[in-house]
């Protein structure tokens, strides 16, 4: 299949310059290509730094033993994985000096202590930015759900009140979540903020814009921030100035560099609308026509997201901010974060929004999931479209399943990326050896990030069950307690369960000599990618 069928629904699309040139071609001559080329001068440089090293000085053998050993030492006391401690073992054995460097390169943080003090910074700033009611914490505490030790959990990292006056609408796709958000963007008055990890010029983002450039124009206060990869082949570079021009403030969050830093390897993968702070929605969606299927990408796009109207809608636009106002002298929340008392007819359960950061030494995205398997005692069914599992999350998949726990993994059938396709298989045998079902969407492909436990918890959002999103991305979700639409997930699952193919021994053992040798190498690099 190929990999994009540009066949669109619809032919009329609202672009604000010429469309983005893709392709081998497009690449070739961008700007991207001249930064890339520029650090890998840099790379050969370091390289061609070793050698003559080794070739000119007479104790290098020695001196590079002595590295060695100082290296698996740190390694050995470092606060790290112990999946990643391997990989790094690896990668030091066979590549002493360039590895351990690469390592130390990686564990300074260079590059990126500018943005872990700001970051730092602004969710200290504002960990008391929305208050709490405790009288909610109460309700829980005797509901003995654990919700309210989660609650505690979660405050301890930044500002993440759980709320009881929010209505909760779950989208089972892309193409019902971006009909409702175009009624929700015509309808707002005072602010709208979008930061997402990819926009790309199409037919959705077309549409959006209009509205977009219709509301700034009205005087509302229109704010747009992406993720700098999409500086790579979704949007042109100084795509900024040109929503600017449209009165459209935008920012690029780690636009790509010609230097080498770890600041590249963190990176903005939250999905967040918040509009007027009365509305907000997340979820795995970013605004690109694949997410809606007008066009095909890996067969059918599976998507979900969530919209969340009342108090709870002011944590999002609180998450918003926070990135927003990293690199601003003078940040601005209290105008933006005030709600007015709005309480829509909906109402019901309890809604606590997230996120999470890689700026800190919490994994909270891991934490909720962990803490979701551990308590369950009916079941939880996860959808994901990637599995590369530390120690800990594997452990807790397994033990739930267990003690009787019906878990079960909707993964995808058509993969997106065949390194993590076969590394999520290589995890296949031991998961249902321990009772976990497993299930392949054989439509295409799931990019939904869902967890439903017990009928009564859910979590929606963009955090994937990988290294990536777990470890070193910026993420966030919807967590949902007894609200009305997790009846509406739970179902939205069963439903795409039908059609899926089970994996089972069988299955794994007639699985392409190739995937399984790929899968099993790939497991070394795990923690990398």
């Amino acid at each position: 299949m190929s990999t994009r069928n540009t066949k669109r629904k619809q032919t009329s699309v609202y672009r604000l310059a010429k469309p983005v040139q893709k392709g081998f071609f497009g690449l070739l001559f961008s700007r991207f290509m001249v930064v890339l080329l520029l650090i890998l001068l840099q790379l050969s440089a370091y390289i061609v730094g070793f050698v003559l090293l080794e070739v000119y000085l007479p104790n290098f053998a020695v001196i590079r033993a002595i590295f060695l050993v100082a290296m698996v030492i740190y390694l050995f006391n470092c606060p790290m994985d112990s999946s990643a401690k391997l990989t790094w073992l690896l990668i030091i054995s066979l590549f002493p000096i360039p590895g351990a460097l690469v390592l130390a390169f990686s564990r300074t943080a260079l590059g990126y202590r500018k943005l872990r003090k700001n970051v730092n910074e602004q969710v200290e700033a504002t960990k008391k930015a929305i208050p709490k009611d405790r009288s909610v914490l109460q309700e829980l505490k005797r509901d003995g759900s654990g919700t309210d030790d989660l609650s505690r959990y979660l405050n301890r990292s930044g500002c993440f009140p759980i709320f009881n006056n929010t209505e909760a609408t779950y989208y089972p796709s892309g193409e019902a979540f971006f009909e409702d958000m175009l009624k929700e963007l015509d309808k707002a008055e005072k602010y709208i903020f979008l930061e997402y990890f990819i926009i790309e010029e199409g037919y959705m983002w077309g549409e959006i814009l209009q509205i977009l450039h219709r509301k700034a124009k009205e005087g509302v206060d229109v704010r747009v921030m992406y993720d700098g990869l999409c500086e790579i082949s979704q949007l042109p570079t100084g795509y900024t100035d040109l929503l600017a021009e449209h009165k459209i403030r935008a920012k690029v969050f780690a636009p790509i560099r010609a230097r080498l830093s770890t600041h590249y390897n963190y990176r903005d993968h939250r999905k967040i609308l918040a509009i007027d702070g009365k509305v907000a929605f997340t979820g795995g969606v970013n605004l690109a026509d694949e997410y809606i299927n007008q066009i095909e990408r890996f067969g059918h796009w599976k998507d979900t997201a969530v919209r969340l109207r009342g108090a709870a809608a002011k944590s999002l636009t609180l998450m918003f901010l926070q990135m927003w106002n990293l690199d601003e002298e003078h940040p601005l929340y209290e105008p933006y974060l005030d709600d007015e008392g709005y309480v829509p007819d909906g109402a019901n359960g309890y809604v606590m929004p997230y996120c999470d950061t890689p700026m800190d030494d919490m994994r909270v995205g891991e934490t909720v999931y962990i803490d979701m398997l551990y308590r369950a005692t009916d079941y939880v069914h996860i959808m994901t479209p990637y599995l590369i599992l530390d120690d800990e999350l594997k452990t807790a998949l397994t033990y739930a399943a267990q003690r009787g726990v019906d878990v079960k993994l909707i993964l995808p059938g058509i993969p997106d990326k065949k390194g993590a396709y076969a590394l999520a298989k290589s995890h296949y045998r031991d998961l249902l050896q321990a009772g976990v079902k497993i299930y392949e969407y054989t439509p295409g492909f799931v990019h939904a990030k869902v967890v439903i436990a017990d009928g009564k918890k859910a979590v929606v959002g963009t955090i994937n069950m990988d290294y990536r999103s777990l470890y070193h991305h910026f993420e966030c979700a919807a967590y949902l307690y007894k609200t009305s639409c997790i009846p509406e997930i739970e179902a939205d699952y069963l439903e795409t369960l039908k059609k899926c193919r089970t994996v089972s021994r069988d299955t794994i053992r007639r699985e392409k000599l190739s995937v399984k040798i790929r899968g099993s190498l790939m497991k070394f690099i795990a923690p990398l990618m």
